[in-house]
């Protein structure tokens, strides 16, 4: 993807590469902070209300103290204008990073948000289903928490950031990772959703999975539906005795996996899901 010329950290319009946040940062020595990724198309992002929704929540939760001037439509004016700047206005991937500043654990300067607007020129326009799936593995190196922190898209990621790496090492598409009672979290960048006989399963926020945005919008459409969901625990050995798993974020939308380990899937479910609801979804936007 290219990377917009600017971003924008607090306000001020900043060349992309200049190095804007000091080694006493606490995002930067503490992973204290969440983001964002969101896809905007023709103008407009996808799913905007359940992004804005999710990190206002999180910014609660972590007890950040969030100015008179910082809502939803002061972050949302924002983005639209790095992404004018950026010449990205009508479709960019577009990553909104909010972080406490400087500080040691105990002794720092205040709880008020600090915030960083990328945005990058996808390769395609808008998410397409693939016709070949994703190759996968289960990551047992590094276990989710199962607290009430675990389902904030934050910064402090290195269960993930470990996945990815094994996962390029032994040449798959993404890792499934697992949460500390051995069971089903979610994948690198992904929620995981499995079916068995018709009947869909995805781990409960409760398992550690992020709250992704997808995830959410999915669930509210397949209910409506009458397709059968439950938002629950899923056990490793679930994932052999699969019919169909497959990934989603508001990125990519819905990916399928072709192979975990040794197990092979098909993707007839996912693909019904996937035109059924995200190309409406995303030509809403168009």
């Amino acid at each position: 993807m290219q990377a917009g010329k600017y971003f924008l950290f607090n306000d001020e319009l900043v060349v992309s590469g200049t190095k804007t946040i000091s080694a006493d940062n606490r995002s930067f020595r503490f992973g204290d902070g969440l983001f964002e990724t969101m896809r905007m198309i023709d103008g407009s992002i996808a799913l905007l209300n359940f992004h804005l929704e999710r990190l206002f929540a999180s910014l609660v939760l972590m007890k950040f103290e969030l100015p008179a001037h910082f809502t939803p439509a002061f972050l949302t004016k924002q983005i639209q204008l790095i992404a004018k700047q950026n010449k990205q206005e009508k479709t960019a991937r577009i990553r909104l990073t909010v972080f406490r500043s400087d500080g040691s654990l105990y002794d720092y300067e205040n709880n008020f948000p600090n915030y960083i607007i990328q945005t990058w020129k996808p390769e395609t326009v808008t998410p397409a289903f693939p016709a070949k799936g994703l190759v996968t593995g289960i990551f047992t190196n590094a276990r989710k928490a199962c607290d009430d922190f675990s389902h904030i898209k934050s910064n402090n990621f290195l269960p993930y950031v470990m996945a990815a790496l094994w996962a390029k090492e032994n040449q798959l598409d993404d890792a499934i990772v697992i949460n500390s009672f051995n069971r089903i979290a979610d994948a690198t960048i992904a929620n995981i959703f499995i079916v068995k006989d018709g009947a869909i399963k995805t781990p409960a926020l409760s398992e550690g999975c992020v709250g992704g945005v997808m995830r959410r919008f999915l669930i509210n459409n397949i209910k409506q539906e009458s397709i059968p969901i439950v938002e629950t625990g899923i056990e490793i050995d679930e994932l052999a005795s699969a019919d169909e798993i497959f990934l989603t974020n508001a990125f990519i939308g819905i990916k399928p996996v072709r192979q975990c380990g040794k197990n092979g899937y098909d993707a007839e479910l996912s693909g019904y899901l996937f035109h059924k609801f995200l190309l409406p979804l995303f030509k809403r936007q168009i």
